[in-house]
């Protein structure tokens, strides 16, 4: 009888343990209204292999290059050259896109969007604002 217990809890932790673990395919390619989003996107919001959590839906358009990627990681592991980050005189450029809808978002339109798209109304992951300095110039002016 004991026997059959261990192998019960055996199969239903080994079930459960399965059911846990998300396997996430790359998609051989992925654009959000005609804009192409580079990368390893697991879905058509944008999401990927690094960030895949419902609030995940926006792509980075990156400085250095011009094109769009879900997240810092992505940039690093699939781009031939270093990062650049946006100069605050470049905030009003068009940089940040909504997975949901596909507005592009200026940066300072990103920034004071307390995490929701304007468009569509859809919620950015608050927690992006931790990794701004990886895409963004956060530097205070120093004063002579």
């Amino acid at each position: 009888m004991s026997r059959t217990l261990i192998l019960i809890a055996f199969l239903f932790f080994s079930i459960y343990s399965f059911g846990q673990s998300k396997v996430l395919s790359v998609l051989p390619e992925s654009s959000i209204r005609g804009v192409q989003v580079f990368g390893k996107p697991v879905d058509n919001q944008t999401r990927c292999i690094h960030w895949h959590s419902d609030l995940d839906i926006i792509a980075i358009k990156f400085k250095c290059c011009d094109k769009y990627y879900p997240c810092f990681s992505c940039h690093e592991e699939e781009a031939d050259h270093d990062h650049q980050v946006w100069p605050k005189s470049e905030y009003d450029q068009k940089a940040i896109l909504c997975g949901v809808c596909g507005t592009e978002l200026s940066i300072q339109d990103y920034m004071s969007s307390n995490n929701t798209c304007p468009k569509c109304q859809s919620a950015f992951n608050p927690g992006c604002s931790k990794h701004y300095h990886l895409y963004f110039d956060e530097k205070k002016k120093e004063i002579d």
